[in-house]
């Protein structure tokens, strides 16, 4: 047999497998997406260890099978410093966040911002989502195709289209529980892909393990440094603040996590499948940035000869392209592929519930059930042609380093939504007017650490769209998403003393979930 393209047809046809597969699940479940409530989440059926991995399948995308392992051989792992954060946050939150969510929305993440702050917070919170995601979407059309691409000989353009023609479809015909069992398989897929990589690169030098570990120490690709206590560079410091507040925003606003709550039976299942999910999620991060770690010491020892221009995102694909046997290329493209698939189906599915309950429904509140549903496949389509196009604008404008675009997006359209998660959960003296000026605090702040910090290119020549000399931001860019929770948190509280307004409804609280397990618990006595 011969190649076809960039690799042998036998890879192509594992490739091809794996889409049909795809589509398979898909039609699997399209028969039982008949009301709104199904299609976003599910019928109640679906285990939590499925979830679990579709939590974390959602939370690894494209970016951690390429750009994690272009940071580990080209630096240490300090960007992995974010990651670990997660579950220290999530072991003292989940067993509030879950319950307090399943009992007061009804589908949406942000109706509990509604609740507690008004409609403006709603709509702020809504809005961010929806900006972030368009945006991570966007990045990962165009990083998955564009590694695809080069694999295999075929037009990047090309690539995207038939990537999201699957993706839609499989999203638009099979619902959340489509989703959430594709998500399994494919999480399943990226864990063994990555596995079988590590293994080959390990076992491919003279001295095996022990030598790849030795190299990569001796050139200081281990550890988590620098360590220094400043904000201005890189260092633990700032990716443990901002990790922090990743796990928070992530797990307590995000509706990709929050909807997985609202799948499960009960809330103990729920608090298991968000605990499954996160504690699998370090570990798969570590895999990937020491495949990165892994290929450094391979190149090292072996002298094997890598393109003068290569960057470090590439060099994982070059590898997989060079140096696996035919079969195992399949595999691993295929692993890649679904890397995308289980975050951006996952991001379809969402978004078109936001659509339709935080936009449509709220001029169109008496729409039928089966409006609904056709309102709520119109917004998938439409979703995945948004982001299809942000993917082109990338390919028209020239790509970036994967990871500090997809942070700093994260770190601009997050907005102090965190901080308002706390004040909500937390504090009971934090009231709606003080909120609301809290978020035009942590906007202007933000838009004035981005436009004093970021240069925008112009005829070669970088410019600061707002140069304040000395008052410009200068701190590393990760801590603007860190500062506006902080400024959003300090103003709203502050404000919330000078206006007078009724008293917070504690059952959205964490001291109104606390009362309420002192009565179960009472409850539960009486009973026995």
């Amino acid at each position: 047999m011969e190649k076809v393209g960039g690799i042998h047809v036998i890879d192509y046809a594992i490739i091809i497998a794996s889409f049909v597969i795809s589509i398979v699940v898909g039609l699997r479940f399209a028969k039982g997406q008949k009301d709104t409530g199904n299609y976003f989440k599910s019928s109640g059926t679906i285990p939590s260890w499925a979830i679990g991995m579709s939590i974390l399948a959602t939370l690894i995308s494209s970016v951690t099978f390429l750009a994690y392992p272009g940071e580990g051989y080209s630096s240490n792992w300090i960007l992995l410093v974010q990651g670990l954060m997660v579950p220290l946050v999530l072991v003292f939150i989940v067993g509030v966040i879950v319950p307090l969510f399943r009992k007061v929305i009804r589908l949406s993440a942000y109706e509990y911002f509604e609740k507690r702050f008004g409609y403006y917070a709603r709509l702020y919170t809504s809005l961010g989502f929806v900006l972030n995601h368009f945006t991570k979407m966007g990045t990962v059309f165009y990083l998955i195709s564009l590694a695809v691409s080069g694999m295999i000989g075929i037009n990047i353009v090309y690539v995207i289209l038939v990537i999201a023609v699957v993706v839609i479809l499989v999203t638009l015909i099979g619902g959340i529980e489509a989703v959430i069992w594709l998500d399994v398989i494919q999480g399943f897929m990226l864990i063994v892909g990555g596995i079988l990589s590590l293994l080959i690169i390990m076992f491919s030098v003279e001295g095996g393990p022990s030598a790849i570990w030795t190299v990569a120490m001796e050139n200081g690709r281990i550890g988590f440094g620098p360590f220094d206590l400043e904000f201005v560079n890189l260092t633990f410091i700032v990716m443990a603040l901002n990790g922090i507040f990743y796990a928070i925003q992530k797990y307590g606003t995000d509706q990709t996590i929050v909807q997985r709550y609202l799948t499960a039976k009960t809330d103990k299942e729920a608090v298991k499948a968000s605990l499954i999910g996160v504690l699998l999620s370090v570990p798969v991060w570590a895999l990937f940035m020491f495949i990165g770690t892994a290929l450094f010491s391979y190149y090292q020892i072996t002298g094997a000869a890598l393109p003068a221009d290569i960057k470090p995102d590439a060099v994982f694909p070059f590898f997989i392209m060079t140096k696996l046997p035919v079969g195992v290329v399949g595999l691993i493209i295929s692993a890649l592929i679904a890397a995308a698939f289980s975050s951006l189906d996952s991001d379809l599915n969402c978004l078109s519930a936001i659509c339709l309950e935080d936009y449509y429904l709220r001029w169109r509140p008496f729409t039928s059930e089966k409006d609904k549903m056709k309102k709520s496949k119109l917004f998938v389509i439409l979703a995945g042609i948004g982001a299809v196009a942000i993917a082109m604008f990338y390919v028209w404008a020239g790509g970036e380093g994967v990871l500090g675009i997809v942070f700093t997006l994260y770190a601009i359209f997050s907005g102090g939504i965190a901080g308002m998660f706390l004040l909500g959960i937390f504090s009971t003296r934090t009231n709606k007017k003080g909120m609301y000026l809290g978020i035009i605090a942590s906007i202007i702040f933000t838009f004035y650490a981005i436009l004093s910090s970021t240069p925008l290119d112009l005829n070669g020549k970088e410019y600061l769209l707002m140069d304040l000399g000395q008052l410009n931001f200068s701190q590393h860019k990760y801590m603007i998403g860190v500062y506006s929770h902080v400024v959003l948190m300090i103003v709203a509280y502050g404000s919330s003393f000078i206006f007078r307004e009724k008293p917070v409804d504690e059952s959205l609280t964490y001291y109104g979930w606390l009362s309420l397990k002192r009565d179960n618990r009472l409850k539960s006595k009486l009973d026995t």
